[in-house]
């Protein structure tokens, strides 16, 4: 029964012909690396939208107590960016009737993630504090759109769920800045 259970979760056992051994090593690096770049590529056009204003209005926002210095950013994104690329990449290898739709929520919350900086950061000179509003609602639909994500990969692949519990746990902590900076902006 155990192992009927574990082979049902792991979707690439029981004749179904759709593990990650029916795709070849260089398949599946290939798979990495493009998951990897879809990371990056969300980091980097993030960045474009942080670097034009992290040194104008966000620098003399009133910001929450608890706000890390700036450059704790890069390397914490880093991280999860590239944690969320391997988490997409193990339930991607997976091959079950499953992973279409967690990928599909991989994609959205990815949009979501990628929309809150330009929104945040970038229309601030624009439309002032409304967009530090409208900034809270895109984290939070990201909080509930990563979340989703989780329930959806860790059936597939458990390392996969588990490699975005952090963040999720970044988002929260995103959310009270972003909180914060509405409030007092």
């Amino acid at each position: 029964m155990q192992a009927h259970h574990e082979e049902s979760l792991s979707g690439s056992r029981g004749g179904s012909g759709t593990g990650p051994g029916h795709r070849s090593a260089g398949v599946q690096l290939m798979g990495l690396v493009a998951f990897l770049g879809a990371s990056a590529l969300v980091a980097w056009l993030g960045a474009l939208a942080t670097l034009n204003n992290v040194d104008g209005w966000y620098a003399t926002a009133d910001k929450a107590p608890w706000s890390p210095p700036n450059w704790v950013f890069g390397p914490a994104w880093t991280l999860l960016y590239t944690a969320m690329a391997v988490a997409a990449w193990l339930v991607w290898r997976r091959r079950s009737e499953r992973t279409g739709p967690a990928l599909a929520a991989y994609a959205v919350q990815l949009v979501l993630n990628l929309s809150w900086t330009p929104v945040f950061f970038g229309l601030y000179p624009v439309m002032g504090t409304a967009a530090l509003w409208l900034g809270l609602a895109i984290i939070i639909a990201l909080v509930i759109a990563v979340t989703v994500t989780v329930l959806f990969f860790g059936p597939i692949s458990r390392p996969a769920g588990l490699l975005l519990l952090p963040y999720i746990s970044w988002l929260v902590f995103a959310t009270s800045l972003n909180w914060w900076a509405a409030l007092h902006n």
